[in-house]
């Protein structure tokens, strides 16, 4: 650590960096206003599936932002970014005007940096642990919307850099799924000069990248140009493979592959097992978003079919659950209805996912919990029943437990209902490799240091490990397992040389 603190030292006391900050007084950096995001109006984007909420930062906004930054001699923000990103370094970058030096900063420790400038909560990671949060108690620097203006920036100019790549090792390795956590690890072995394949289930690659996250949030032109970048690094990617069916880990050993890292995801969805739920028009969150963001429902030019229901209910208070609502209020839904047994205040969602939600019209109804659904005489769901909740005492997750409140019950009409409560691991290859560790809950146990499963040449991470994170902790996992895959297989080498 003390070595990267050193690294991190050297690189604050170069010349630009010294000359910049003596450009402007602390006091006056200080005085500044946090930048707000340029956002389209709510009434034209919810006609559509694919226009981007947030607009991105204009060049003076993204240099007035970045100026804003005091380059402190020892940057908390760091400490609270998952994939170590120097964040200082490429903000001042920014502040330079030194835009494409700023998005090669933040590629040397991140293989996604556009997906992680729009969809990462930076407001309890990075931004959280920023100076101005910690110890002024004053609005942080907008990393988020800096990292996203320099990826941006890059990607418009034409002038995409790759980062560099050590000369081949000959070791194949493989990552199973494409998701963050597979796109993060494959990034940093290929730098490191392994063979890196990425098999994916599915025929388009990204994961949750692609089927989870609408394109108001994430276009996947956006992914895609990420994708792009790992791909003339080297790393091959492989559709339509279940590992466990296509082939097995055996097969893929005798194919010369070393090591695995599995990052499946959880894709096994969640429901509530009370009455009704198996009627026609009730679904889940995975499906229903995997269907428009990945099958293109939401477009006349595909027959993909999906329900357009006018009183859409969404069961949960995530960030899932507020994507589902934003997309049933983009396919013409005149009611669109958040039911949460919990208050605003615990809800998981990102804050900016919730104020967008309520600038678009969707409702709120908190500390509420459905009971039971109706249906016509066809089958289809026509109504639900909700219970009214109130709230206890803390439970382990520091939120406050939700009672129910007896007697409060009532019925409210719908003829589509999300259901968006939680996803369980993908139990394929937990069920299919001998002697693998797994919890209760379906996930892979690994150490938390290494990422390394209870068989030595297979690491994980990801939702298949934590059951359901973000995009930013599924990145870390990756980045961990890569630095440990290597020591594991340079330590075996060196045994068998």
């Amino acid at each position: 650590m003390s070595t990267n603190k050193e690294y991190l030292q050297i690189e604050r006391e170069k010349e630009w960096r010294v000359e910049l900050r003596k450009k402007m007084a602390n006091k006056d950096r200080t005085a500044m206003i946090r930048t707000r995001m340029p956002e389209l109006d709510p009434f034209v984007r919810i006609r559509y599936q694919d226009r981007e909420v947030n607009t991105g930062l204009t060049e003076v906004q993204a240099q007035a932002e970045a100026s804003r930054c005091l380059d402190c001699p020892n940057p908390t923000c760091i400490d609270g970014c998952p994939v170590s990103i120097n964040i200082p370094k490429f903000v001042k970058y920014i502040e330079q005007g030194s835009f494409l030096e700023a998005a090669k900063t933040l590629k040397e420790t991140s293989a996604l940096p556009a997906v992680c400038g729009r969809v990462c909560p930076q407001e309890k990671q990075c931004e959280a642990s920023c100076f101005y949060t910690q110890k002024m108690k004053k609005d942080p620097v907008a990393i988020g919307y800096l990292e996203r203006f320099a990826a941006d920036y890059e990607r418009e100019s034409g002038l995409m850099s790759i980062p560099e790549v050590a000369p081949s090792n000959g070791i194949k390795v493989a990552a199973i799924g494409s998701g963050p956590a597979s796109l993060s690890f494959a990034g940093d072995m290929i730098k490191l000069g392994y063979d890196v394949t990425v098999f994916e289930a599915l025929h388009e690659i990204g994961g949750v990248l692609k089927y989870g996250i609408p394109e108001f949030r994430l276009p996947n032109k956006i992914v895609d140009v990420e994708l792009d970048n790992l791909q003339k690094m080297g790393v091959k990617f492989v559709r339509n493979f279940i590992v466990g069916k296509t082939a097995s880990f055996d097969d893929l050993k005798e194919e010369g592959f070393e090591a695995f890292f599995v990052a499946s995801g959880a894709g096994l969805p969640r429901f509530m097992n009370i009455p009704g739920e198996n009627y026609n028009g009730i679904l889940s969150s995975n499906e229903y978003l995997t269907r428009v963001n990945l099958m293109n429902a939401a477009s006349d030019e595909f027959d993909t079919p999906i329900i357009k229901g006018k009183n859409v209910a969404v069961i949960g208070g995530g960030n899932t659950a507020m994507d589902s609502v934003r997309t049933a209020k983009r396919l013409g839904a005149e009611r669109a209805m958040i039911i949460y047994r919990r208050s605003r205040a615990e809800m998981p969602a990102r804050v900016e996912e919730v104020h967008h939600a309520e600038e678009e019209g969707i409702e709120f109804l908190n500390l509420a919990n459905p009971i039971e659904y109706f249906a016509d005489e066809k089958g289809k769901v026509n109504g639900m029943r909700i219970q009214r909740m109130g709230l206890g005492e803390p439970d382990a997750s520091g939120r406050r437990r939700p009672i129910v409140l007896e007697g409060s019950e009532y019925d409210i009409p719908v003829d589509l209902v999300v259901v968006a409560v939680g996803v369980s691991p993908n139990p394929l290859i937990p069920s299919e490799v001998k002697d693998l560790k797994v919890s209760k809950w379906g996930t892979i146990e690994v150490v938390e240091e290494t990422m390394q499963s209870s068989i030595p040449e297979l690491f994980a991470g990801g939702d298949i490990v934590r059951g359901g994170a973000t995009v930013i902790l599924a990145m870390g996992d990756g980045r961990k397992a890569a630095a440990s895959m290597d020591q594991y297989l340079q330590e075996k080498h060196q045994q068998t040389n």
